[in-house]
């Protein structure tokens, strides 16, 4: 139940899931006053509420604490509670819209990554001219070796093969030119790794204004790029909206065509909406663990849930497993 917005958002999204959802169950972690207060001021219907179960939690994981204070002082927590039950085999898979440094390390702690993974990656789609593509890592590596960026194009692939249906997904190494030479070092050397890999279908270096143009199915990077081009697309979709909006009310013909336009402006609109695409995955871990937005909306929280619902339905960990197994780095 962390997060900037906690149960507020967090729980109308769950019930909302299990609507759209027949066969899922949910584990509520937090605190149990405060959920069932909230779930016996809300008519549910009973088969809404039979599946949902409580796990009470004494303390949520603050965004400003680090990693490190919060495996060591917050295990009743909410976030270290959830990926218990994870572990134990209680849950299939973890949701959670709190603190991602916390999560990212007690995720590692408690589920482990799957063999041959050093880190984990968090992986998202963007929206592209020709669909979609998927980025990573958005934000849980910082400071990633030439292994963790090939690690991260061979997950990478495996997801869009297994969960989107693509045949040899195309793969992009994110960087500031598209010469061999250009670049930083483990960067130059990740592409090196690629090349050496016939398996998998690298297409070289992609720069940024490239990624929305749809050129690849997969666009890898490390953590510290991967987020700031997250956040500067989001806050120019909002920036996007805002200025069309406006726009549009300047005078009554531009209030007429807006009227006419209404069904591909609110298409449009909705291409662009974060909320829609919110959840990333934390790739190459043994079970399915999925960061939120932490000022995510309950429409947004309900799409982190949901995309946990699809990764389980997949059996994604063991996809990742498999594509681990069969495509190593060449020694050469």
């Amino acid at each position: 139940m962390g997060g900037d917005l906690g149960l507020h958002t967090v729980l109308p999204a769950s019930i909302a899931a299990l609507a759209r959802h027949p066969t899922l169950f949910l584990i509520l972690c937090g605190n149990r006053a405060q959920i069932d207060s909230y779930l016996n001021s809300q008519a549910l219907a009973e088969n809404i509420r039979n599946r949902l179960a409580i796990v009470d939690a004494q303390s949520v994981v603050a965004m400003s604490e680090t990693a490190a204070f919060a495996i060591r002082h917050r295990r009743d927590s909410s976030m270290y509670i959830a990926l218990s039950q994870v572990a134990e085999g209680a849950a299939q898979a973890c949701v959670s819209a709190g603190n991602t440094g916390a999560l990212m390390a007690m995720s590692c702690l408690l589920i482990k990554t799957i063999k041959g993974i050093s880190r984990p990656a968090i992986v998202a789609s963007m929206p592209t001219v020709k669909g979609q593509c998927l980025m990573l890592d958005l934000g849980a590596n910082i400071n990633c070796k030439a292994e963790n960026l090939y690690q991260f194009a061979v997950m990478g692939s495996a997801l869009a093969s297994g969960l989107h249906g693509l045949k040899k997904p195309k793969i992009g190494l994110l960087n500031i030119g598209s010469e061999e030479n250009k670049g930083l070092v483990q960067v130059v050397a990740a592409a090196q790794l690629l090349e050496a890999q016939s398996a998998l279908n690298y297409r070289g270096f992609i720069e940024g204004d490239e990624v929305f143009a749809g050129r690849v199915d997969v666009v890898v990077c490390d953590g510290f790029a991967g987020n700031v081009l997250l956040k500067t697309s989001e806050g120019l979709a909002k920036f996007i909206n805002v200025k069309v909006a406006r726009n549009l009310k300047k005078s009554l013909f531009r209030r007429v065509l807006t009227w006419f336009a209404a069904s591909v402006l609110l298409e449009i609109r909705q291409q662009l909406d974060p909320a829609r695409r919110n959840g990333a995955i934390l790739l190459g871990l043994q079970a399915v663990v999925v960061k939120s937005h932490g000022a995510a909306t309950a429409q947004g929280v309900g799409c982190a849930i949901d995309q946990a619902v699809v990764a389980v339905n997949c059996n994604l960990v063991a996809i990742i497993e498999r594509e681990m197994l069969s495509v190593q780095p060449s020694d050469g």
